[in-house]
């Protein structure tokens, strides 16, 4: 972990930047850029990283048994052929692991996140899944194979962040074709193919880093001049909130194996191709699949918002970041008595709160509530935030105003604007 965050810590001042240039870059091309989807999209990557630092996913077999049992070869993790190894180990089965989280129905649910966002940008990249409670398919297809290499355990985790984060900057539209590195490496344009619903491009290019697996497996898919991508899922997720995302899939494979009479059906919707229902499911219980030709003329899920909500959302999303990193810079400090498990479930919390309030939800009002009444409680009881006195003076009371401040404007526009505009809803 201490790796993992170090590297964490020099990528994400990176990853900010380079999203400040492509919203500036945007603007100059007076493109419009959808800040809500990409606030969504990072609250999404927080919730993700949260779980990781919180230790969230359950380890059903460690990286060091699977070495013990299964290393071929042994390597001391100072050769540094060792991490080219490790990399293109690690790139090979990243694209078994990426085709196998499109192409069977379980494991959809843990990736569908990432495709949710009918928009591609940056901020995509890091729209990731908080619904991975195990890593199954990542011992499968990665854990194995660079077991089986003899990667020592000291490269495996420095390798892995850097093989991840280096899929971050191809999740953009300002990129056009990369003349010769299009047969080498992933790029924009290839990328764009396969957060695309059009047929043509459905299923295409699971590599991760380098394209040559794509195209030894039939999976290789170019981005044609003639055919616009048109980004999102055929079963479009209509919100903001990334925890609805994460488990929509999962609820549908839940209902249909509690509904359907087949009993070989039961088992057969977690592991058939994605998208595949039981025949009386799909008669009696019929989802909204978007067909090829409706791709074309779908509506976007894009709610209208003010300039003052989108202003104050840029001001959440900062603060949330700021209160985030706060965690990760004094985690060795709050691990004595886990506080650090409860300040990264509150984030949590925090984050379904505002996306909630983001799908004008009424729902969102009763979490800003219970947010600020875990806020108080944390700041009355302890006189401090986690910590936070002991490097700003009265730091405690600057987050219990900032969250006061929170429940006001949330108060605001759900009853100022949102209601307005739209019918009550059912919780």
């Amino acid at each position: 972990m201490d790796t993992y965050g170090l590297i964490l810590l020099i990528a994400m001042p990176i990853f900010v930047v380079l999203i400040i240039a492509e919203i500036i870059a945007y603007a100059v091309k007076k493109k419009n850029y959808n800040f809500i989807d990409a606030a969504s999209s990072l609250y999404s990557g927080m919730t993700n990283t949260i779980k990781d630092v919180l230790g969230l996913t359950i380890v059903v077999l460690s990286y060091e048994f699977l070495l013990a049992k299964l290393a071929i070869f042994h390597w001391e993790f100072s050769n540094p052929l060792v991490y080219i190894i490790a990399f293109l180990a690690m790139d090979f089965g990243g694209y078994w692991y990426h085709r196998l989280s499109h192409e069977i129905n379980y494991f959809w649910n843990i990736h569908i996140v990432h495709h949710s966002s009918e928009e591609y940008n940056l901020p995509c990249a890091l729209r990731q899944q908080f619904a991975t409670v195990t890593n199954v398919l990542f011992i499968f297809c990665q854990g194995i194979l660079l077991s089986l290499a003899g990667v020592p355990k000291e490269v495996f985790i420095i390798v892995a962040p850097i093989h991840l984060f280096m899929q971050f900057w191809y999740h953009t539209r300002l990129i056009n074709k990369m003349g010769f590195l299009e047969k080498i490496l992933v790029t924009p344009s290839h990328h764009r193919v396969h957060h695309s619903m059009n047929a043509i491009y459905m299923d295409k290019n699971y590599s991760q880093i380098f394209i040559i697996w794509d195209k030894l497996f039939g999976t290789f898919q170019q981005e044609l001049e003639t055919e616009p991508c048109i980004y999102g899922v055929r079963r479009p997720v209509r919100t903001w909130n990334p925890f609805v995302i994460n488990f929509q899939h999962l609820w549908l494979i839940i209902k249909d194996t509690v509904r359907t009479k087949n009993v070989l059906d039961k088992v057969k919707v977690w592991f058939m191709p994605t998208g595949w229902r039981p025949k009386d499911m799909e008669e009696k219980y019929p989802v909204n699949y978007l067909k090829a030709d409706d791709v074309y003329r779908f509506e976007k899920y894009n709610p209208t918002y003010s300039k003052g909500f989108q202003i104050w959302s840029q001001i959440h999303l900062t603060v949330m970041f700021a209160l985030m990193g706060f965690l990760f810079f004094n985690i060795k400090n709050l691990q004595s008595d886990n506080q650090y498990i409860y300040y990264g479930l509150f984030l949590l919390f925090s984050i379904f709160s505002y996306t909630s309030l983001m799908d004008k939800k009424r729902m969102g009002i009763i979490t800003e509530c219970i947010n600020l009444f875990m806020v108080a409680y944390i700041v009355f009881t302890t006189h401090d935030w986690f910590g936070l006195n002991s490097f700003i003076t009265s730091g405690s009371l600057m987050v219990m105003s900032f969250f006061i401040v929170e429940l006001a404007v949330a108060i605001y526009f759900y009853f100022g604007e949102f209601k307005k505009e739209m019918k009550p809803q059912i919780i």
